[in-house]
């Protein structure tokens, strides 16, 4: 099934068109094929280009190139993540295998930031988990004592200290991590397009069809060509179990999202012109909040098993009224018009939150699953699954592999039946959040 590139999301919106589209319509042969254009294919591309420059790369994306997940993420570098069941000393440390991969992710999108001088609205604001209720206060005094015990600046903040800093009088409760980084996933992934090596040949709008592999050879079917290939690897994450990449370990999620328009000076004024900060929920399906660097409000709050190849118009529509009243909760000052844009995007679970980061065959690998933390960790896996793939060694692939691996799932209809009754429940306790 082809995806669809769409005009919704506002992060893709703010960028020029791109020019010379190009889309694969011959049969060709190359050393190196990466399914998926976003952080984790580009970087994966681009690691290859620079360490094998006689060689022929290619990578294809169904649709156009970062503008699938990666350009649609609310813009969060995470350092730190609030709901994965830590409370032993066991899981304390599994915690830290965990903090410690978003650890290299921020050092990895930092050094090339840098190194090709990107604008991308880089911000070292830190973030908040924050909750209107104030029984979620023994859950973030929890996640304060994980977080002192491996060593994270933190503070717990009350109603009128967040009101303050936040412009909403909505949260009651709060942690805010000094290490967390707010910035604009479509200004990244355009400047990773724009870096890629010479060898390396980027197709756009080719949907992957089929693929196999034929002794040392693997042939990869599109619409308009055949793309026979020495080498693979999978970096297309929301979309590895419908490519049978781990199919047993990994499912998509369909997250929707609004942005409003710019606030005016008045209503700037008007909810205290807070300084750019992002708002994390402390339940799983309470929503995401974000004041952007020009004055707009992004909100995502609905999370569901859906079709991950496309969402219609009017379901989109309908999704977007979630977000209406999440933002005249938190600002009932506000217009009710004041939502802009409103997109979906597709996210890559499993079951115990850990990364898929394999080498399938001799000559396959498979990158992704990032449980909503992919601009580090899928700039970082990208680079060193390129590493892994020539057989190289690093200490990041070191850190990576002493990660808790993903845990099986169950076959269909079992495992589409348990996430939905997962995530409503998870959302009947939310209900106050979104």
């Amino acid at each position: 099934m082809q995806l669809i590139n769409d005009t919704s999301c506002a992060w893709i919106n703010d960028l020029e068109a791109r020019t010379e589209i190009k889309i694969l319509n011959k049969n060709t042969n190359c050393d190196w094929l990466i399914i998926g254009a976003g952080y984790t294919g580009l970087s994966a591309a681009r690691k290859l280009g620079q360490l094998n420059p006689n060689q022929r790369i290619i990578i294809v994306d169904a649709q156009l190139a970062g503008e699938g997940a990666s350009g649609r993420n609310s813009g969060y570098l995470v350092d730190t993540t609030l709901n994965d069941g830590f409370t032993s000393n066991k899981e304390l440390q599994n915690y830290k295998k965990k903090a410690d991969i978003y650890s290299l992710g921020i050092n990895v999108v930092k050094k090339f930031i840098k190194e090709h001088q990107v604008d991308c609205d880089w911000n070292e604001s830190g973030k908040y988990f924050a909750s209107s209720k104030i029984e979620d206060k023994k859950i973030l005094n929890n996640f304060s004592n994980t977080l002192s015990k491996l060593g994270f600046k933190h503070s717990l903040l009350g109603n009128k200290e967040l009101s303050k800093k936040l412009g909403t009088n909505f949260y009651n409760i709060g942690l805010y991590t000094k290490g967390g980084i707010l910035l604009h996933p479509g200004k990244l992934v355009r400047a990773m397009i724009d870096a890629l090596p010479s060898n390396v040949f980027l197709y756009e709008n080719s949907c992957l069809l089929n693929w196999s592999k034929n002794k040392d050879f693997i042939s990869c079917d599109f619409k308009n060509g055949i793309i026979k290939t020495k080498n693979i690897i999978f970096a297309t994450n929301g979309f590895l179990k419908s490519l049978g990449i781990k199919s047993n370990y990994n499912f998509p999620i369909t997250l929707t999202a609004s942005m409003t328009r710019k606030l005016s000076d008045k209503e700037f004024k008007s909810i205290g012109e807070p300084k750019e900060w992002g708002v994390l929920p402390v339940r799983p399906m309470g929503a995401t909040i974000r004041m952007t660097k020009d004055r707009r409000i992004l909100i995502r709050n609905t999370a569901e098993v859906h079709n991950p190849f496309s969402m219609s118009n009017s379901t989109l529509k309908k999704r977007s009224l979630n977000q209406k009243i999440g933002i005249q909760k938190r600002f009932p000052q506000l217009p009710n018009d004041i939502i802009k844009s409103s997109w979906s995007g597709i996210v890559s679970r499993t079951r115990n939150s850990s990364q898929i980061f394999e080498k399938i065959d001799s000559n396959i690998f498979a990158a992704g699953c990032y449980n909503g933390s992919g601009i580090g960790v899928g700039t970082l896996f990208g680079e060193q699954i390129a590493l892994k793939a020539i057989g190289e060694n690093s200490l990041e692939i070191e850190t990576i592999e002493k990660r808790n691996k993903p845990t099986w799932l169950p076959p269909e209809p079992f495992l589409s039946l348990g996430v939905k009754s997962r995530l409503i429940y998870e959302r009947f306790r939310a209900k106050y959040e979104i």
